[in-house]
């Protein structure tokens, strides 16, 4: 499929390059813990558990119960899992498969 992403430059593609680059969990610590803010880290967690939560047929209220993440949030990743371009499907996918 051929999308046209909203956030697609060069600058984007250069930071999406570097990530390609790191090797480990550790370089992904370092990297990440230069770019971002604890919150933003956290909240990129947060988001593909609720999407997991999503793809296992978890309903919003449990979700709330269990993560404390608001009904607001739940709703926004869940549009984004429904009828985005695939991207939560896919990472869940490759790391269920992994787990196998």
């Amino acid at each position: 499929m051929d999308y046209r992403y909203k956030i697609q430059n060069e600058e984007v593609n250069k930071l999406f390059e570097a990530i390609l680059k790191l090797e480990t969990i550790e370089e992904c610590y370092r990297f990440f813990d230069d770019l971002c803010t604890i919150n933003e880290i956290e909240a990129f967690g947060q988001r593909l558990l609720v999407a997991k939560m999503l793809h296992a047929k978890y309903t919003y209220q449990e979700i709330e119960k269990e993560t404390g993440i608001s009904a607001a949030t739940i709703s926004k990743i869940s549009k984004s899992y429904l009828y985005g371009p695939g991207g939560y499907k896919m990472i869940i996918e490759r790391l269920n498969e992994e787990q196998e």
